[in-house]
């Protein structure tokens, strides 16, 4: 960890600091608003351990389980990305944002995949009661640094954990894994801030390839992705968790579908919205705003239900959630700094 070109000072750095403005973030949990959470059950899917089992005729399929839960087919590889069953994102089992569903199936029902990716360590992507659970599979555990020691700690095999930094990679049978940069932070407790890595990831198949981005502030190197292992036949990324006071956490809607054109995508999923309450703003609005932003630059954007699997080449385009209001963003706009300074992204590169 310490040799890492991320490490200094006793902690991994971005290359772009994180701005925050405290009162400002204080301010916004008095404004929340009033849909921030779903008043009645939303129409999700159930998948079946034979379906998910099914190879896709194309070689690439997504089925999104909700937040940054993904069970991807990648040319026949099977990958499962910051698996949550848990109740809570939450260090305690009485409080923090709960799910707006239960699990769309049972863990022991899900085909156990060749690769668990898993983006960083905070508790809506790192599970602990999840990764208990999971020990036992054959499966291959890709994470970033230093998160392969709680993994360890919760009785994954030391030997089925591979921990990368930023642009190292791992293959898988036939895929290709890396870990690629991504503007964020880790810790799960007041004493241990950043003192493991976070990242995004890239599955490169033989003929499809998937971007994942966990999550992510705007930054440049997003380009460099695009660049170095673009273009992207579908794209997964957080849309969801946003407010002006801390621009540089999350990508935000419109920065989200900016994202998708500098990493080169195709076909966008909107994931890290509809399942937890994260942020003040409605729990719709992040898919609205997507959706508005796309239509100005001509993205494909996927509409999957929660649980439905859907192949890139025909992605699922009608809208599934209730009609709510919603702040835009020209109301609300989400602008990234660069370097910790006013100064901000406008829809992309500065």
């Amino acid at each position: 960890m310490e040799r890492s070109p991320q490490w200094r000072d006793g902690r991994f750095r971005n290359p772009q600091p994180l701005w925050n403005d405290t009162w400002g973030a204080l301010g916004s949990l008095l404004g929340r608003d009033g849909n921030s959470t779903p008043r009645e059950p939303l129409p999700v899917i159930h998948p079946t351990r034979g379906g998910l089992e099914t190879e896709s005729p194309g070689g690439l399929q997504a089925t999104w389980l909700g937040h940054s839960t993904v069970y991807l087919e990648v040319d026949g590889t099977r990958v499962l990305t910051d698996p949550v069953w848990g109740r809570r994102a939450s260090p305690v089992g009485w409080a923090g944002p709960r799910r707006f569903y239960a699990p769309l199936i049972p863990l022991e029902e899900v085909p156990v995949p060749q690769v668990v990716a898993i983006s960083h360590d905070h508790y809506d992507h790192l599970d602990e009661g999840t990764l208990r659970r999971l020990k036992d599979w054959d499966t291959r555990f890709v994470v970033p640094l230093g998160v392969g020691a709680r993994l360890v700690r919760w009785g994954v095999p030391e030997a089925r954990i591979t921990e990368l930094d930023w642009w190292q990679s791992k293959r898988v049978g036939g895929l290709e894994v890396v870990l690629v940069p991504a503007r964020h932070a880790s810790g799960r407790g007041l004493r241990d801030k950043d003192r493991t890595l976070w990242g995004g990831f890239a599955f490169l198949g033989a003929r499809h390839r998937v971007y994942f981005s966990g999550d992510t502030g705007m930054f440049p190197g997003l380009a460099d992705i695009g660049q170095r292992l673009g273009p992207f036949d579908l794209t997964m990324i957080e849309a969801g968790a946003y407010n002006p006071a801390w621009p540089d956490w999350h990508l935000g809607p419109e920065q989200a579908v900016a994202a998708h054109g500098m990493v080169r995508g195709r076909v966008l999923l909107p994931i890290h919205w509809g399942l937890f309450d994260l942020a003040a703003h409605g729990w719709t609005e992040p898919v609205e705003r997507v959706l508005a932003a796309a239509g100005q630059v001509g993205a494909t954007v996927a509409l999957p239900r929660p649980g439905e699997g859907f192949e890139p080449e025909a992605p699922p385009l009608q809208r599934w959630w209730p009609a709510l209001p919603w702040k835009t963003g020209a109301e609300v706009p989400i602008r990234a700094t660069l370097d910790g300074r006013p100064a901000a992204f406008q829809g992309g590169l500065p």
